[in-house]
């Protein structure tokens, strides 16, 4: 038997002894046991074997919650998502969730949102639930403004945006996108980002194929920052809704290829640009 089974074994027995001294000592047992598992899973991790780290780091969160540890416990969690995440992102996501909550329950809401924020990020590139990245980054994004880190925040809206938009949720991709320009008004180091958000925000209301809704916001987006008008954001965004409206692939593809020369377009943005493009193909299709 290695070191990790039987530092586990002297834990197992431990968690289920019994004692003639009634709550205090059950208290004493559990926090004890807790020791143990801890050991046992860091044993397991020098082994290389994570998953059963990531389960009696687990069982160490369980027995600190039997002795009313809620902090210690929160934090065990944490470590086992740590051990699951390399090879088992489900039960990482799972065990987080229950450290998340454990913060929320004591008040540390900054650590949950730092926490919520990884598991967006588990869900996303890991899971590939986009749905569920979603929600978490916003809820990051809620609880990091109410903490007064709008910058955090912020960030974690342009992720809900960014998935939004990539999943054709333009309204809500639109909503974000806006929230954030609205945010970064009047913040010197936050400035030179709006007329991207806005560029963002103007693509998705052309990729939803309300054209009127896109004149509208670029007019809006002025008004919010004067200096966006004339920009070579902007100038785009009228050209592409000129092209929309004749029914121009021509002139839609030129527009955007001399865009590129002077600002390289991102993968999003290509990828937005390549459907309002096909958007145009169709329409074309239909007329014929």
């Amino acid at each position: 038997m290695s070191d990790a089974r039987s530092l586990l074994a002297r834990a197992e027995k431990k968690a289920n002894s019994s004692g003639p001294f009634g709550f205090f000592a059950s208290g004493s047992r559990f926090e004890e046991a807790g020791d143990m598992y801890i050991e046992a899973a860091n044993a397991f991790r020098l082994e290389k074997d994570l998953n059963s780290a990531g389960k009696a780091f687990e069982k160490a969160a369980e027995m600190q919650l039997k002795s009313e540890a809620k902090d210690e416990a929160a934090n065990t969690y944490v470590e086992a998502y740590k051990s699951y995440k390399k090879n088992d992102p489900e039960e990482s996501a799972r065990v987080l969730i229950q450290a998340i909550t454990l913060f929320t329950q004591r008040g540390q809401f900054r650590r949950a949102a730092t926490y919520t924020q990884d598991l967006a990020t588990l869900y996303e590139n890991e899971l590939d639930d986009l749905d569920r990245a979603m929600d978490a980054y916003d809820e990051a994004g809620e609880w990091m403004s109410n903490d007064g880190a709008e910058s955090l925040a912020n960030k974690a809206w342009l992720k809900v945006a960014e998935i939004a938009a990539i999943k054709e949720d333009y309204p809500r991709a639109i909503a974000k996108y806006e929230q954030v320009a609205r945010n970064s008004l009047g913040n010197n180091l936050t400035k030179w980002s709006l007329k991207d958000y806005f560029f963002k925000a103007g693509l998705c209301h052309i990729a939803n194929k309300d054209i009127i809704a896109a004149k509208r916001a670029v007019e809006e987006y002025t008004d919010m920052d004067p200096t966006f008008f004339q920009t070579r954001e902007q100038v785009l965004l009228s050209d592409i809704i000129s092209a929309c409206e004749d029914g121009d692939q021509e002139k839609f593809t030129d527009k955007v290829f001399q865009f590129d020369q002077f600002s390289k377009l991102d993968k999003w943005k290509t990828t937005i640009l390549l459907r309002i493009k096909n958007s145009i193909q169709e329409e074309e299709d239909n007329i014929l």
